[in-house]
C-alpha cells in the first residue's frame, strides 16, 4: 500500500487493543484552479507576508499567536503546541455504540478506510468487524489528528472497515430556521400521486461513475477555445431559459404529466378533461366532435386527416 496513512494508533474495546492505520477514502476530483494576473504585464500575481511598517519578514520569524483582546496575543511555540497530548492522538477507544441510521447524515465529513497494522493484529480486527456487522451498530469515539480532535464513527466495509468523522453539534445550523416559512399543508393528491409514478418509474439502482463534473467540462472547452482564439470574446451570457416560478396546480400537473410520459397518461386524473370540455362549450358546438365522424368536404380532408388517431 503505496499511500501513507493519516493516522497510527489503536482502537480500543474496553481491554482489547487493535493496532490500525487510517487512510484517506476520498480524493480531490477533477478541478480547474486559476491564478491572479497583472492584466497589463500578464505576470502571475504573487504574495509576501508582511509587516506593517517592517515590509515583508521570513518564514522563520514567524509564530503562531491567539488573540486574547484587541492587540494582544499569547504567543505559542511549535513545539509547546506539540506539548500538548491527548490520548486520542493515538488511542481510539470506542465509548459508544449505535444503530446504523441513528446518526443523521448531517454529521457525516470525511470518509475514511481502516485497516490492520499488521499481521497479528488481523484476527482482532476482523472480530470487531464482524461484531459490529452482526449488531448492525457504529462504533463511536474520538481521534486527534492535524491538530484537531473528532468524534469518529466506525463501522464495517468489505473486508475493512469506514471510519467517518462527524461534525459537532455546534457546527451545524437549525434546519428550523430556514425551514419555518414553508408552508405546513397536504399536497394535491392527484399531483402527489403524478409525483409518486415519477419518482417509481426513475429509480434505478445508484452507480456514481454514471456522473461527472460537467462544469469542469465546459471549463476546459471554454479555456481551449479562448487559447485558439486569443483576445477574443469566444462566449456570451446565455439568455435565462429558467422557468417561470408558478402556483397554478393545473401548470404543475401538465409539467408532472409531461414528465412522466406515457405512464402519467394513464393516471385517473387524465380524465377530468374530456369531462371537464363539454361544460365550458355551447351547445351548438358540442355537436362539432359527432361531425367529426362524418366523411370531411374535399377541402378539409388533409387537415382533418391529421387530427385522426393513428
Amino acid at each position: 500500500m503505496a499511500a501513507r496513512p493519516s493516522w497510527r494508533g489503536q482502537i480500543r474495546l474496553a481491554l482489547v487493543s487493535i493496532p490500525v492505520e487510517i487512510f484517506p477514502a476520498s480524493k480531490s476530483g477533477a478541478s480547474i484552479a486559476f491564478h491572479q494576473i497583472h492584466e497589463p504585464s500578464g505576470k502571475r500575481i504573487k504574495y509576501e507576508k508582511v509587516v506593517p511598517g517592517i515590509g515583508p519578514v521570513d518564514r522563520d520569524e514567524i509564530i503562531k499567536g491567539y488573540e486574547v483582546s484587541k492587540g494582544e496575543y499569547v504567543l505559542l511555540e511549535p513545539e509547546e503546541i506539540e506539548s500538548v497530548k491527548l490520548e486520542s492522538r493515538k488511542t481510539l477507544e470506542l465509548s459508544q455504540f449505535v444503530d446504523v441510521n441513528e446518526i443523521d447524515p448531517l454529521y457525516y465529513d470525511k470518509p475514511y478506510f481502516v485497516v490492520p497494522a499488521d499481521d497479528l493484529a488481523e484476527e482482532a480486527f476482523i472480530v470487531l468487524r464482524e461484531a459490529l456487522r452482526r449488531a448492525h451498530k457504529v462504533g463511536i469515539g474520538q481521534l486527534a489528528m492535524r491538530g484537531q480532535e473528532y468524534v469518529v464513527a466506525i463501522k464495517p466495509c468489505g473486508r475493512g472497515m469506514l471510519m467517518e468523522t462527524l461534525r459537532y453539534a455546534d457546527e451545524l445550523n437549525k434546519a428550523s430556521s430556514y425551514f419555518r416559512e414553508i408552508e405546513d399543508a397536504e399536497p394535491d393528491t392527484d399531483l402527489l400521486d403524478l409525483a409518486t409514478t415519477l419518482i417509481d418509474k426513475k429509480t434505478a439502482k445508484f452507480d456514481a461513475s454514471e456522473f461527472h463534473n460537467r462544469y469542469i467540462d465546459a471549463l476546459k472547452g471554454l479555456i481551449e477555445e479562448k487559447r485558439k482564439k486569443k483576445g477574443e470574446l469566444v462566449i456570451q451570457d446565455p439568455e435565462d431559459d429558467t422557468p417561470k416560478r408558478s402556483s397554478n396546480v393545473i401548470d404543475l400537473m401538465a409539467a408532472l404529466k409531461k414528465s412522466l410520459g406515457d405512464a402519467g397518461n394513464d393516471n385517473n386524473t387524465g380524465e377530468d378533461k374530456p369531462k371537464k370540455a363539454p361544460a365550458r362549450k355551447p351547445a351548438a358546438k358540442a355537436k362539432a366532435p359527432t361531425a367529426k365522424k362524418d366523411a370531411p368536404p374535399p377541402a378539409k380532408k388533409a387537415a382533418a386527416g391529421g387530427r385522426k388517431r393513428a
